[in-house]
């Protein structure tokens, strides 16, 4: 009878590959969401579309939440406190990264951000015991270059609020660990409601810097469809956090440069340079040869597995024949 083939983390390689699926459409929910705010900020301040939208996303999230009974969930005290602390996560990133972005060239903020699977990887190694060896770190690192590439960011603007950019990081990174410590009983669409709630409500003490502006239907229209977009890259972004394993699913949070590149060309025209081209590649090769390890890797295990299979029934001849089989196919 088959098995279905787990790494050290106790994490299937089909849950891998769901994660990453996951991973990569949230990062299109995410930049098509930014791409509708940019719509609605022509006319609207940056603080106000944060928090219509977040009014809308709050309130679609809330019906779903009612509708699978999930509005109201008792919790226990161990998760009380994990998802606190991801609504500090949330709402420390948000403010910290705003800060060094609305100071400093975006350019350069995004760079910094761009660190952030690198810094997961390491956060899941160091506090959730996952194995990460040396061929995932060198991919991730590979993915960062490709990442500067693109952005190309120059010594020029990277100043004190440079920091500020990197305390995002360091929240981004507490909110995405405690989200893999979130027991299953909790549904994501909770999660997600708590996380719309926090930044709904942190836009809302920031309101009074920027002021209200009147608020015409053309940009209730872009804020209902960021709200829309928001809540399912919410819902995936903590379904991948929560089903694969962080060191794998994070390297494909690069894949939003490269939704960013298509969203430009096809709906703003901008047209990609040849370093943007170069440094995209880079990032989908990365990603190829992260699922090419994951797969060789769970190949292997499949194989040790099989063996240990044949130990204990080394009278079926058919065993030996499929552990042959199997250990041609990891050597390939």
């Amino acid at each position: 009878m088959g098995s279905v083939s787990t790494n050290s983390s106790g994490i299937s390689s089909s849950e891998n590959f769901k994660g990453a699926a996951l991973m990569v459409l949230s990062q299109a929910m995410f930049v098509f969401n930014d791409a509708f705010m940019k719509l609605a900020s022509v006319d609207l301040s940056l603080f106000q579309t944060i928090f219509l939208r977040g009014l809308f996303t709050t309130f679609f999230l809330g019906v779903l939440a009612w509708r699978a009974d999930a509005l109201f969930r008792p919790l226990s005290k161990p998760d009380r406190k994990v998802l606190s602390l991801r609504v500090v996560g949330e709402v420390g990133a948000t403010l910290c990264y705003l800060t060094a972005l609305f100071n400093m060239p975006i350019a350069n903020s995004t760079a910094i951000l761009q660190a952030l699977p690198l810094a997961v990887t390491l956060g899941a190694a160091l506090f959730l015991g996952e194995t990460v060896g040396w061929r995932r770190y060198s991919a991730i690192a590979v993915g960062f270059i490709g990442v500067m590439i693109i952005v190309r960011p120059g010594a020029e603007g990277f100043n004190a609020y440079s920091f500020w950019a990197l305390a995002a990081v360091v929240f981004i990174v507490l909110r995405d660990l405690v989200t893999k410590k979130v027991s299953d009983e909790v549904p994501s669409i909770y999660v997600a409601l708590l996380t719309s709630i926090a930044l709904t409500f942190t836009a809302g003490v920031l309101l009074p810097t920027t002021g209200w502006q009147p608020v015409e239907i053309k940009s209730i229209g872009y804020l209902t469809g960021a709200g829309c977009l928001l809540m399912v890259g919410y819902l995936s972004v903590i379904a991948a956090m929560r089903t694969g394993e962080i060191s794998f699913v994070s390297p494909f949070r690069y894949t939003i440069l490269i939704w960013a590149i298509l969203l430009g060309f096809f709906v703003f025209g901008d047209l990609p340079d040849k370093w943007t081209i170069i440094g995209s590649l880079i990032l989908v090769a990365t990603g190829g040869y992260t699922f090419y390890r994951e797969h060789k890797l769970n190949k292997r295990l499949a194989s040790e597995q099989l063996h240990h299979d044949t130990v204990y029934l080394g009278d079926w001849p058919e065993k030996t024949t499929e552990l042959e089989q199997a250990e041609e196919l990891t050597n390939r």
